[in-house]
């Protein structure tokens, strides 16, 4: 109640008329998680800069509050309510029929059924992304296990999955190697999406068993495996874990201290640990002597680009060009794909990269069918 009292304090301070106000309600995680959350508001961010739009936000203070906060962006009469993460959902539904002369988001789902003309659901194609993070997986796994780490266990994480899995045994029948993809899930309430600690547990247990690469899409929840690779840094073969690529590829890329220090300088007895970013571009995450020239555990990230998808839903707003029903995006519109940058570039091979892009057509022309169930 205190947080609804302090949002209409500020709504009551004086604002332009003509004015564009868009009010964003969060997710669970928080518009700071450096995934999901976090890459809506800096949509919107870049959005207010660009168009000189008023922007208020919510951010839940648990799992239950999710949904607050939309009633009173809409009975201040703002122009356009976002709801970050379908379990917005069914609060922008009710508030879209309520208040039909505001316009209403949501991101990850679809308001009233796409039949309601002021409210859009901005959805995407995360199997496709997935797809070909799990191929850079398969690609470059030395052991031939790669690990999956789902936040809430729902049919929209199992697209990542399905994507994944089908990305990385591709990887495996083309280099002819009998791999494995390890799957696990943080649980099957919304706090699955904040919870670090387990995401942490099954990553060390995904390791265990010989996963080298693992790729989480479980919101602040990720952030545990993204630790856990940096703590642990390497994984040696003895034991239950054996490489099936004997060659190094990353023997040219310079290790920071630590790294030498725990897992050596023998690339054939130990091999780096690498996480799999989702949503934002996480690779810099996996920095740990900040220098992006030295070996780094983020070896890539699945671009779900919601910065995108708010900034547009925003724009159509203000060139009063909004209109209900269902955006979707995927690699056709560049809505999804994989994140190449500084902290990566030495960790993908050159054909590897080459290979993407064929892939990448192959998907959008239709020839290569991604599942999207698992």
């Amino acid at each position: 109640m205190k947080r609804i009292v302090a949002l209409l304090a500020v709504l009551a301070l004086g604002l332009s008329l003509a004015q564009v106000r868009v009010g964003i309600a969060f997710d669970a995680g928080g518009k700071f998680d450096r995934s999901f959350n976090q890459s809506a508001w800096e949509g919107a961010q870049k959005a207010a800069k660009d168009f000189g739009v008023k922007l208020f936000d919510f951010e839940p203070a648990d799992p239950s509050q999710v949904g607050q906060g939309i009633r009173t962006f809409a009975e201040e009469g703002f122009d356009l309510v976002i709801g970050v993460g379908f379990a917005n959902e069914p609060a922008i539904t009710a508030t879209a029929k309520e208040f039909p002369k505001v316009n209403f988001a949501v991101i990850d789902a679809v308001p009233g059924e796409g039949k309601l003309p002021n409210a859009v659901g901005l959805v995407f194609r995360e199997h496709e992304g997935s797809f070909l993070v799990g191929y850079i997986a398969g690609k470059m796994s030395r052991t031939g296990v790669v690990g999956f780490i789902g936040g809430m266990d729902i049919p929209l994480i199992h697209k990542f999955e399905a994507g994944f899995r089908a990305g990385a045994e591709y990887a495996f029948k083309e280099d002819k190697i009998q791999g494995k993809v390890l799957v696990g899930y943080v649980g099957n309430t919304p706090a699955a999406w904040n919870d670090p600690a387990k995401a942490k547990e099954i990553a060390a247990s995904q390791v265990r068993q010989g996963a080298d690469i693992i790729y989480a899409a479980a919101g602040g929840s990720g952030l545990g495996l993204i630790d856990y690779v940096k703590q642990a840094k390497c994984l040696k073969e003895g034991g239950a874990i054996r490489f099936v690529r004997k060659a190094d590829p990353y023997a040219k890329v310079p290790k920071y201290a630590d790294y030498t220090k725990t897992c050596g300088t023998d690339g054939t007895k130990a091999t780096p640990l690498f996480f799999i970013g989702v949503d934002a571009n996480q690779n810099y995450l996996g920095d740990t002597d900040n220098n992006p020239n030295t070996l780094n555990h983020g070896l890539t990230s699945m671009m779900k680009r919601v910065d995108v998808a708010t900034y547009e839903v925003i724009k159509s707003v203000v060139q009063k060009a909004f209109k209900g029903g269902v955006r979707e995006f995927g690699l056709a519109n560049n809505g999804v794909g994989y994140a190449l940058d500084e902290y990566n570039k030495a960790l993908i091979p050159a054909a590897v990269v080459s290979k993407l892009e064929v892939l990448k057509q192959q998907i959008i022309k239709g020839q290569l069918k991604v599942p999207e169930k698992r």
